[in-house]
């Protein structure tokens, strides 16, 4: 598989979720935007889920990636997952719209579904699991790697849904506190 049309049609999912919604998230929508033929999408990308499946994996990918510049500039894991988003930066202005539009686009999926997780949940699935591992391999004692997991993961659905984060100072006492060796 040729990585540059792969990742040429994942960057037309995120721009046409970034700028057009979850409704608009056609195959043939995708691959117009990827300047592809379907028959071209469907050789990467079997089906919409899979689509999805491949824009998880790139997430994972890119916080992999943010996680590990995190720790060569002396950042703990800890530390990184407790980052509160800051909806002003573009990067991170972006990040949580994609992972909004995600969101939603797994919801609809999720309406029609049954009781199994479908291949896009289980991918979801690996990557918060691959946060955990590594959470739980900083963090000696199991329930507070849980604790810092919940905290990372409420600050970012504040952050996801628009509401206000918890005042700068008082935040930092609870990273600060939960760092605690």
């Amino acid at each position: 598989m040729s990585p540059g049309t792969r990742d040429r049609i994942l960057d037309a999912l995120e721009t046409l979720l970034l700028e057009r919604g979850t409704a608009q998230m056609t195959l043939d929508n995708v691959a117009a935007a990827a300047g592809v033929s379907k028959g071209g999408l469907l050789y990467h990308f079997k089906s919409k889920d899979a689509l999805l499946v491949g824009l998880v994996h790139r997430l994972g990918d890119r916080a992999r990636d943010q996680l590990d510049e995190a720790r060569t500039s002396g950042t703990s894991i800890a530390e990184w997952y407790l980052q509160t988003p800051d909806p002003t930066a573009q990067e991170d202005a972006v990040e949580l719209a994609l992972y909004r539009s995600l969101l939603a686009t797994m919801r609809t999926i999720d309406a029609s579904a049954g009781n199994e997780p479908d291949e896009v949940q289980r991918a979801l699935d690996a990557v918060m699991a691959a946060w955990s591992d590594n959470l739980e391999t900083e963090v000696d004692d199991p329930v507070r790697a849980d604790t810092i997991r919940l905290v990372g993961d409420g600050v970012y659905l504040r952050a996801l849904l628009g509401l206000p984060q918890i005042e700068p100072a008082r935040y930092r006492a609870v990273v600060d506190r939960l760092l605690e060796r």
